[in-house]
């Protein structure tokens, strides 16, 4: 059922299924400080009220935004909480990056990617092109580009029979 919130003077019924169908077909903008989390990805706040609404960006803050979407069940916290980026050799997981470099690409199984950092999915899409053109649009450079494998054959680079 709906909630009613007030953005911007004006009254919106809101629900998490409204939130995520909107988002679904939305790439993420590049994050600045502030983000909540839809469908396993990290969008703007700002961002995602604007698309489920239609309202202008300029006429609500980024705290009303992440103070809706929070009401709404979802996560939300600050890039510069998480921005300490462990080194290689952290952790006791197997691998360079302790698995989690494994476990920030679990959500894009399938997907093609672009890495801003080890352990930072910049943008995640269903072509190469559509994330080459993400990266253009938002002037974006990436360390690295993608598809993530679905399998463990993939991963091996097992060619099929």
């Amino acid at each position: 059922m709906p909630r009613s919130f007030t953005i911007a003077g004006r009254r919106f019924g809101l629900d998490r299924d409204l939130v995520e169908r909107t988002l679904r077909v939305e790439l993420p903008e590049p994050i600045r400080d502030h983000y909540v989390v839809v469908g396993a990805r990290r969008f703007p706040p700002k961002q995602a009220i604007g698309a489920v609404t239609g309202l202008d960006r300029a006429d609500f803050t980024t705290h009303q935004a992440r103070r809706v979407l929070v009401r709404l069940g979802f996560p939300a916290a600050r890039k510069s909480a998480d921005a300490r980026e462990p080194s290689a050799t952290d952790g006791s997981g197997a691998g360079p990056h302790g698995g989690r470099q494994a476990d920030a690409l679990r959500p894009y199984v399938g997907q093609w990617v672009a890495l801003g950092s080890p352990l930072e999915v910049l943008v995640a899409a269903d072509t190469p092109q559509e994330v080459i053109s993400w990266l253009a649009r938002h002037r974006r450079t990436a360390t690295g580009m993608f598809r993530v494998p679905s399998s463990e054959d993939e991963a091996g680079g097992l060619a099929p029979l």
